[in-house]
């Protein structure tokens, strides 16, 4: 353990923590460019074979970064592409990023240190950093974005130089520590350990954009929301969205285990896609047809009416479904497609009925601030069922890369145990535990 890990974790104060220098390397899951053909020609792309966890070196950092010690990171699907080096290897991505030329030809390594999410201690500041220093309990937003292009003045989300962290960039979450510009970071909210506050921005404040800001479907008091994978990342928080605008969410799961784990979120109406038919195969025009006949009368059954909005991120499997199950007037809103890019629609049905598609990604800062607003007044819960050690990693990807898991799968990182970080532990008391942790058991064996 390097020297200021060990002032870390024995709690050393900013005054301290400022004195350390920062360690020549440090521990970090990280894929190298070597094995990005591993899996041509393969079936099963099995991201354990293509994860490693290692010592990387540290990089220098410009005047407008910090280096944060990540006691806690999560696993998202993006993590999942990166391992499986599709739809192409994201190392095209880093040289790319690279020509920009400066303190961008650091990203352009023969390894990439991978990871979207993570929560910390802030370390280090650039020199042009003013609203951060270090010793404070941060939150790493998962978005990069180019402060002197204009439209990034208007919505971060439309500027060109924006870049997902950890998959678009080199120097991720999934690490001891990471390199993340001054504009990326929220406060930590502080009833919440380490490994929830981990698994709360990426997912969370996409679901925010796609159903609550005014770049998405600006859901409100009474609306139905369909919600396709209801018991993942994503579809979770919506769920929690959803019930906190006043509507009527209704999940769309594929196991009796999800449907039971579902129902303790509150989801009003629970629908098992087997029981309609729906698998992960792209669907024939009939069978779309079909699938949303036999989708659309359970929904009516459940609740009198169709739904105003479909939050759809499956993507192949699914969307011709949503297009045809949504309302006359009303949203579809997509952010992904777990089960193919490639999506097949009867436009009829779009047109006619005046219908809209709607595409979002990820959520600006203004967005990110107003949903970690949420959580830091307990009005959102994380909804973590799984924690594993950053030498797991592979396995906590490879449960996500087999939709194994519910909510979300944690990494501890530098914390050397789970339960650690909070600092409001009256705020803590009064949500509660089991509130704080509806998809996992607590210890002593009691169910959350």
């Amino acid at each position: 353990m390097d020297s200021l890990s060990a002032a870390l974790l024995g709690g050393a104060t900013p005054e301290e923590i400022e004195r350390h220098e920062l360690p020549d390397s440090y521990l970090a899951a990280h894929l190298r460019a070597e094995d990005a053909g591993m899996f041509d020609g393969v079936a099963d792309k099995d991201v354990r074979k293509s994860l490693r966890v290692g010592q990387v070196p540290m990089p220098e950092i410009a005047p407008d970064e910090v280096v944060v010690a990540v006691m806690a990171s999560s696993i998202n699907y993006n993590t999942v592409w990166s391992a499986m080096f599709e739809p192409l290897p994201t190392f095209n991505f880093l040289k790319k990023f690279a020509r920009e030329g400066g303190f961008a030809t650091r990203h352009d390594q023969p390894y990439q240190v991978i990871g979207s999410d993570a929560a910390g201690v802030v370390v280090k500041t650039g020199a042009g950093v003013r609203r951060w220093r270090a010793g404070d309990h941060v939150v790493v937003s998962c978005v990069q974005v180019d402060d002197q292009e204009p439209a990034t003045h208007n919505d971060g989300m439309l500027g060109a130089g924006q870049r997902a962290w950890g998959f678009e960039t080199n120097f991720g979450g999934l690490a001891h520590y990471a390199v993340v510009r001054a504009s990326q970071l929220l406060d930590k909210p502080a009833h919440l350990t380490w490994e929830e506050a981990a698994s709360t921005n990426l997912t969370a404040v996409t679901s925010y954009r796609m159903l609550v800001s005014d770049k998405g479907a600006r859901i409100k008091q009474g609306d139905i929301v369909l919600i396709w994978g209801a018991t993942g990342g994503l579809g979770s928080f919506a769920v929690q969205m959803v019930k906190n605008a006043g509507g009527i969410p209704i999940g769309v799961v594929g196991s009796d285990r999800k449907a039971e784990l579902l129902r303790k979120l509150g989801c009003d109406v629970v629908i098992d896609r087997r029981e309609i038919g729906i698998g992960d195969d792209a669907p024939t025009p009939e069978e779309t047809l079909e699938r949303g006949k036999r989708l659309g009368r359970a929904i009516r059954a459940a609740v009198g009416e169709d739904p105003h909005v479909v939050f759809d991120y499956v993507g192949r499997a699914t969307f011709g479904i949503s297009v045809f199950v949504v309302r006359r007037g009303g949203t579809v809103i997509t952010c992904g497609s777990s089960t193919g890019y490639q999506h097949s629609y009867d436009n009829r049905y779009l047109w006619m009925n005046l219908k809209r598609i709607l595409g979002s990604h990820a959520a600006n800062l203004q967005e990110q601030w107003e949903c970690n607003r949420l959580f830091r007044l307990g009005l959102l819960t994380p909804v973590l069922s799984a924690v594993h050690p950053l030498t797991d990693v592979g396995e906590a990807a490879r449960s996500v890369q087999l939709n194994a898991h519910v909510g979300k799968v944690g990494v501890l990182c530098m914390a050397p145990e789970e339960g650690l970080g909070v600092t409001d532990p009256e705020l803590r008391a009064r949500i509660g535990a089991q509130r704080l942790n509806p998809l996992r058991e607590l210890p002593g064996g009691a169910a959350a």
